[in-house]
């Protein structure tokens, strides 16, 4: 019995084995067909990813370029070109050749909620505020095709408004120069008004874009003495010559008497200041805010408050601003103890043109040439704004109407008005200059901001202190 059933069953196993060659042979096919969908589309995904980055970094390169002054829609295309995925550009990737920016883009857009939201008016190119861009890539599929399957065409598009992205807090020292020439008229079409009255409404147009407290707040809340609680940039305004501390309030009081100039002392008395008010954050009542708030001492200072002038140019004490620069400097490293992880920033107005007497400068050198002198002026100023510059402050100059000639008191080696105000910038870019108000010189140009008006150039102050950032591709 048990040899006979032993036979009985091998034939069933052998039976067997041949199935599971059978059932194999049919599957072999689809784990192949499944394998296939694995790796091609495991390349698919690598490849978009690929394709998305180097189309943000095209869009975050491309809304860079357009905030810069004389920057045109060709060369913004170009940039767009130069940090995309195409062949021989920043981002291509020799693995997935082919890829291209698609026709009609970069596009440029002029988007209202950036507008809105951000105060990010539409100056740049093609009157736009944003742009997007759209690339293509097709790429090479390995298993798919054996079996019938299609290629695949992928597509990325981005979108990145040229600035708006908050970055970290600032202390900004703004310095006014308040010399009596300040008084003069700038019959240019840009302000045609006093330089004085020209100056404070490029400050207000900074004091518009700046961010009082943060964004999420719909209201920043009251102030103590010009803080609000939850502050982010905060201004302080400084002129020169300096006033006496008693009288300095008849800048922003407005009041109708006039504050009294001090010489320029070394060293500097108690009894006097640069600072017409400390640092500030309640110049608007919140980050969305349009308008600027009545109530801020600083707005007032500014200009910015109905029936008050504001700062005074008084004059009678000369030019001389090195000393100014290292106090504005003073100013913000105490400040910056204050405001934990934030960027110092002078922005300074002035023609450049240094040329105080000794009769101006009480305790000054008139031999030396080294900070305190009545020589090499302006010089000295260029040495403060280096020292602050090594010490990680950003540095704007602004040029209003720099003439062809001047600092008098600089002869080794000689420098204009106009040279002085680049050479105190912290970098080419920061440098500005309205060569169109009257009496300025039209060979004062900034190579890298050839932006005129000061209204005009503050906008482009105020906007260099946000960052590029993407957005969503539906928003308007």
């Amino acid at each position: 019995m048990k040899r006979s059933s032993g036979v009985f069953w091998r034939p069933t196993r052998k039976s067997r084995r041949g199935q599971v060659l059978i059932f194999m042979t049919l599957w072999l096919p689809v784990l192949f067909g499944m394998a296939a969908l694995v790796a091609d589309f495991g390349f698919i995904y690598y490849y978009q990813n690929e394709l998305n980055a180097s189309t943000q970094a095209a869009a975050l390169a491309g809304a860079a370029a357009m905030s810069q002054a004389g920057a045109t829609a060709a060369s913004v295309t170009a940039t767009v070109t130069t940090y995309s995925g195409a062949s021989g550009s920043l981002n291509s990737a020799s693995n997935i050749p082919g890829t291209a920016i698609l026709s009609g883009y970069p596009k440029f857009m002029c988007l209202s909620t950036l507008k809105t939201t951000f105060g990010l008016q539409c100056y740049g190119p093609s009157a736009s505020n944003a742009l997007q861009v759209a690339q293509q890539v097709k790429v090479p599929l390995f298993f798919l095709p054996l079996f019938g399957g299609p290629s695949a065409t992928l597509t990325a598009t981005a979108t990145a408004s040229m600035k708006g992205s908050a970055t970290q807090p600032y202390n900004i020292a703004i310095v006014v120069d308040s010399t009596r020439s300040m008084n003069d008229t700038d019959a240019d079409s840009n302000c045609s008004n006093t330089r004085i009255y020209c100056a404070l409404q490029g400050v207000q147009v900074l004091l518009k874009s700046l961010s009082p407290c943060q964004p999420a707040e719909t209201s920043c809340g009251a102030a103590t003495s010009g803080m609000v609680s939850n502050s982010v940039d905060r201004v302080s305004l400084l002129t020169f010559p300096s006033v006496s501390t008693g009288t300095v309030a008849d800048d922003y009081n407005c009041g109708s008497a006039t504050p009294t100039i001090r010489p320029y002392s070394f060293p500097f008395p108690a009894t006097s200041t640069y600072q017409i008010l400390d640092f500030a954050s309640d110049y608007r009542t919140s980050d969305a805010a349009a308008s600027l708030n009545p109530g801020s001492n600083l707005v007032a200072a500014a200009g910015g408050k109905s029936g008050c002038n504001g700062l005074q140019a008084i004059g009678g004490a000369g030019t001389y601003y090195a000393q100014i620069i290292y106090t504005a400097q003073a100013y913000l490293v105490a400040e910056q103890l204050l405001n934990p992880n934030s960027q110092n920033v002078i922005v300074m107005l002035s023609d450049g043109d240094a040329n105080a007497t000794s009769a101006q400068m009480v305790g000054a050198s008139t031999t030396s040439g080294l900070y305190p002198s009545t020589l090499q002026e302006c010089h000295q100023a260029i040495t403060a704004a280096q020292a602050a510059a090594g010490a990680g402050t950003r540095i704007y100059s602004v040029a209003y109407g720099a003439e062809a000639s001047g600092c008098s008191t600089d002869t080794s080696p000689a420098i204009t008005p106009c040279q002085t105000m680049e050479g105190i910038a912290s970098s080419p870019s920061y440098f500005f200059s309205d060569y169109t108000a009257t009496g300025g010189s039209s060979s004062c140009i900034s190579a890298s901001q050839p932006v005129t008006g000061l209204n005009n150039i503050f906008q482009v102050i105020a906007t260099d202190l946000t960052e590029v950032k993407l957005i969503p591709n539906n928003t308007t």
